[in-house]
């Protein structure tokens, strides 16, 4: 199985999850967010095609990383490769975090990309909003996105925040009063 790329894994990053990371940065994005801070990743044709295995293999020799990041693009666009990818992390003790454009509740309602979520630990939702932006946010760009627990929310069956990025919430964006979300 092959995934396209829009780069070399990344080693030890600190500000695409908690702890220290391995990025995966996915190439193909549908959402075209103005002020996106990765548009090179937009492209379907663009980047490099690498096979599954070749990123087991690269993540099987890591040292000293506590998970994975899947990142963009968006991971969700080739989540049958990304799943793999997951499951193999989840075997090497790596905990995952996935960033994505689309909502928990579209993710929810989509039978193909639901299918990655048993394999995530923390889902970063939502497009990236230009007027919704804050450089004093936990792990996100802007304020419409969340940062969810998905074990949790899969097993309560509806939107659970990670409770320490929880107290957020009560900056309440635009986007997600039009799209009718209250956590």
């Amino acid at each position: 199985m092959k995934i396209r790329l829009a780069a070399d894994l990344q080693m030890d990053s600190i500000v695409d999850g908690e702890g220290i990371r391995t990025v995966i940065w996915t190439q193909g994005c549908p959402h075209h967010c103005k002020g996106c801070h990765n548009p090179e990743t937009w492209a379907y044709d663009q980047g490099i095609e690498v096979d599954v295995e070749e990123v087991k293999k690269e993540l099987s020799q890591l040292e000293g990383q506590d998970g994975i990041t899947l990142s963009g693009g968006d991971p969700l666009e080739q989540v049958d490769a990304c799943i793999e990818i997951c499951k193999h992390a989840k075997k090497l003790g790596m905990n995952v975090w996935c960033y994505t454009g689309y909502l928990y509740e579209e993710v929810q309602n989509d039978p193909e990309k639901k299918k990655i979520l048993p394999y995530i630990d923390v889902l970063v939702d939502g497009p990236f909003i230009l007027e919704e932006r804050s450089l004093d946010l936990y792990f996100k760009g802007s304020r419409n996105q969340r940062v969810i627990d998905v074990p949790e929310s899969l097993k309560e069956q509806k939107v659970c925040l990670v409770s320490k990025y929880a107290k957020e919430k009560d900056v309440f964006s635009r986007y997600q009063k039009e799209k009718g979300i209250f956590v």
